[in-house]
């Protein structure tokens, strides 16, 4: 399996895309306390802050900040995907490489980081709502008030 190239800062602040591997279906919205009850199981193992998170339909962003002297983000990911997992019924598609591994095929195996680079970037990271409360964007900006 490749190494992939993770940019890690002790105690960093990251913003981070996860997505579930059937695009399609609507299963973070529709199991949205299974995935609260991942997030506190995992937040309990190996604390973190969550800075902020948006949940869609089928993937998440998080604006999280690790404690100070850790890295270890890809755990608490595991963490997460796994606790979640456990919680939803099976009925999944699975390709062959998912059933050799065992693996339920509930998420995408990767998911995006992104290292926060001062304070300009996390504003670039932040909470669209945070700009509607201050006035830069209109409630129904979007198209739905």
């Amino acid at each position: 399996m490749p190494e992939y190239r993770r940019a890690k800062v002790p105690g960093g602040t990251y913003f981070f895309t996860v997505a579930i591997a059937e695009r399609r279906r609507s299963l973070l919205t529709d199991h949205i306390d299974d995935l609260r009850h991942a997030f506190r199981v995992a937040h309990a193992a190996r604390p973190f802050t969550l800075d902020a998170v948006v949940i869609l339909p089928d993937h998440l962003h998080c604006l999280w900040t690790l404690p100070p002297g850790d890295t270890d983000f890809p755990v608490r990911w595991a963490h997460i995907k796994q606790s979640f997992s456990r919680r939803i019924p099976w009925g999944e598609r699975r390709r062959a490489s998912r059933i050799a591994k065992r693996e339920r095929g509930l998420w995408q195996r990767r998911y995006w980081e992104h290292l926060i680079d001062g304070d300009d970037d996390l504003k670039h990271h932040s909470s669209f709502h945070r700009y509607v409360r201050s006035g830069v964007y209109p409630p129904d900006w979007c198209g739905v008030a």
